[in-house]
């Protein structure tokens, strides 16, 4: 039995209603903008808790953003910074940290330059948000999946009791992208809105972790899971960056290998695998380290006159006599060259739900200035479901917030401008 909800309102914006698929950080603040401008809001969630992505997040320190200058900052964004720009300007780092200040929760800036909470816990800030909402009459409906839309263009929504047929004032799709469906963010919007003849990007793995195309036994056996530490790592012919990752059962993933992924996966896109270079020993110089293995080694063995003349052993040593040519250790020069230019091919990212992100999603290309598609008029997207990815750090949750601003305040001039005149 499907049930009709009908959210069409009366003429005055107190008692529109809008209708928010999605319970992230996108979806929760542009709830927060239409129910303080006076919009009746019904948020609904196929989860049986909102902002479970986001309280992952919060595992192990909940960096909420970054206090880098704005044009640094805007650049993390990449192609898409020139269409991030209006949102991230009307609500920036600071006025991110000002909002979290409003819910009674402090922040501090790390060594890194990232912005955490002072309990270093998502739940504290998540609880204070949501009594704010629902305190403002934010309406928020657990267990409700969205199926698209029926033939008059209202939405789909199945329940445990059945489905239901809501027709709204406006409509946010805030899904999120296809990294950790177990929490919601699944990516099986993407059809719906293709067939309504939106654009959408594929989707893809971003911060996310690469495969080699096999590790030697030893490899797989004696280092999985071992940390890099004090490397440099770039695509061949570029600036390396500074930084760590840890060596897979597969491949490579952490911290470092995120930064660069978007580049390393463009690079498998184009030409079916990517080589970065490794600098084991970012803090010595090619003639530094060639002088030092050119000393005689006597009777000592090539482990022993690594780890004496470089202190180079463990992983590091393991996985130079993993990459490097077999000449190499024969050959001062060589073996120098290896240390700091050590090639490793990856040939894909891991599967996408492993991703800390995504990219791809609804383009902008696809949407007018408030957000709204102009394909469906009256229906908005915001968060990581639009087509825009950037490294961790903060950046990725200062977006998704900026732009669940910005769609909430396109819906409340949008469906303003639908008011008669008085």
């Amino acid at each position: 039995m499907i049930r009709t909800l009908t959210m069409i309102s009366a003429s005055t914006s107190s008692t529109h209603a809008v209708a928010i698929i999605g319970g992230g950080p996108a979806g929760l603040m542009a709830a927060e903008v239409l129910s303080q401008a006076g919009f009746k809001v019904e948020l609904y969630d196929a989860m049986p808790s909102v902002g479970r992505k986001f309280l992952l997040a919060g595992v192990g320190g909940m960096n909420i953003t970054h206090s880098e200058a704005y044009p640094a900052f805007l650049s993390r964004y990449a192609e898409r910074a020139p269409h991030l720009a209006p949102l991230l300007r009307a609500f920036d780092a600071d006025a991110l940290c000002e909002w979290i200040h409003g819910l009674g929760i402090d922040t501090f800036v790390g060594s890194s330059g990232r912005v955490f909470p002072c309990d270093m816990k998502a739940a504290p800030l998540l609880r204070a948000w949501l009594k704010r909402l629902r305190d403002g009459g934010v309406v928020i409906h657990t267990r409700h999946r969205w199926l698209g839309w029926n033939a008059d263009q209202s939405l789909r929504l199945e329940n445990p009791e059945g489905e239901l047929r809501v027709a709204p004032a406006a409509t946010l799709l805030a899904l999120g992208g296809a990294s950790w469906a177990r929490l919601g963010s699944d990516g099986a919007w993407l059809p719906l809105l293709e067939r309504q003849g939106v654009q959408v990007a594929p989707l893809q793995a971003a911060n996310c972790g690469f495969e080699v195309s096999a590790w030697s036994e030893l490899m797989r056996n004696k280092f999985a899971g071992a940390p890099l530490k004090n490397i440099a790592m770039g695509l061949q012919g570029q600036t390396l960056r500074l930084g760590e990752c840890v060596l897979t059962q597969t491949g490579v993933e952490g911290s470092l290998v995120y930064a660069l992924s978007a580049q390393i996966r463009e690079a498998i896109n184009r030409q079916g695998s990517a080589v970065v270079e490794i600098d084991l020993l970012p803090n010595k110089s090619l003639t530094d380290a060639q002088n030092a293995l050119s000393k005689p080694r006597g009777s000592r063995s090539m482990a022993k006159h690594l780890h004496s003349q470089l202190g180079l052993d463990g992983v590091k040593a393991a996985l130079l006599r993993e990459l490097a040519p077999a000449e190499a250790f024969a050959d001062p020069g060589l073996l120098a060259h290896a240390v700091k230019h050590l090639p490793l091919t990856l040939i894909k990212p891991r599967p996408l739900d492993e991703a800390i992100s995504t990219a791809g999603g609804v383009t902008f290309e696809a949407m007018d200035a408030r957000l709204m598609l102009t394909s469906l008029p009256g229906v908005f997207c915001a968060g990581e479901m639009l087509d825009w990815e950037a490294p961790t750090g903060g950046y990725l949750l200062t977006a998704c917030f900026a732009s669940g601003r910005a769609a909430g305040l396109g819906i409340v001039e949008w469906l303003r401008a639908q008011q008669p005149a008085t």
